[in-house]
């Protein structure tokens, strides 16, 4: 079964190599003590998948400077880190459908405990990373043990629910059946800007068009013209992928394949 720590290593490996000077191999090694100036990050998990995970680094590497000449090393490592590990959830829910989010990152100073050990090797220079997973299965409840629980498709407030909401997925018509397997291409929107057509004229390698959308904003998925959901970005595999956090409503996305009526 893909593990949490599967993916890890798997994200792990890409962005070090892509994000790292010198393009570092992340390989397994045996547990070693870490020197003066060790330091690490915590993740803690929810979803399907919940827990902490946790990562300390050889204080050597601080030296290096493995992100970059001039950059605030620490800093520049807690960014990578929590993009391995938000690369890391993605990962798990493409490859077992499993959601699972990065809900805090944070240093640690040590962990008593280490799950796996591994060494970053550049050339002949290497340092150690130290893992310690604590990451499970979320436990699943029980409705009928709980007296109080809301039965599947009613709501506890008794507001009346929608046509959109009462609709099960599965109760399609036959004609919409037979469109369940048209492609259609989606694309991300992460933000747009009008621009006079001398300045597009005018671009050239190097420069920079701003647009109107801040980098902690959601990105957009459209299907057509339609914006059917949005989400922020996330990497997986070493390819660039979108974790889903609002989706319009069904009666919306549908109105993506109008123009095959």
């Amino acid at each position: 079964m893909i593990t949490y720590l599967d993916c890890w290593i798997r994200a792990a490996s890409a962005l070090f190599a892509q994000a790292l000077a010198g393009e570092p191999q992340l390989v397994e090694g045996l547990p070693k003590p870490l020197g003066a100036g060790a330091f690490g990050f915590a993740a803690t998990l929810g979803g399907d998948q919940q827990g902490s995970f946790s990562v300390l680094v050889d204080g050597a590497a601080l030296e290096a400077p493995l992100v970059g000449e001039g950059m605030d090393q620490k800093a520049g490592w807690a960014e990578i880190l929590r993009e391995v590990a938000e690369a890391a959830a993605g990962d798990l829910l493409a490859q077992t459908g499993r959601p699972c989010r990065v809900e805090k990152f944070e240093p640690i100073d040590s962990e008593p405990k280490v799950s796996r050990a591994f060494q970053l090797k550049a050339g002949d220079r290497s340092w150690a990373l130290l893992v310690k997973d604590d990451v499970c299965a979320a436990a699943k409840e029980d409705p009928a043990a709980d007296p109080s629980a809301t039965p599947a498709g009613a709501r506890s407030d008794s507001k009346p629910v929608s046509a959109d909401e009462a609709l099960p997925p599965a109760s399609l018509s036959s004609g919409m059946e037979l469109l369940l397997d048209v492609e259609l291409e989606a694309s991300l929107r992460f933000g747009c800007r009008e621009m006079p057509l001398g300045e597009i004229l005018d671009l050239g390698p190097g420069d920079v068009v701003q647009l109107d959308r801040h980098v902690a904003d959601p990105v957009d998925l459209i299907v057509g013209d339609k914006i059917v959901a949005r989400g922020e970005v996330v990497l997986v595999n070493g390819n660039f992928g979108l974790r889903v956090t609002e989706v319009a409503a069904p009666k919306k996305r549908l109105e993506t394949i109008r123009c095959l009526f």
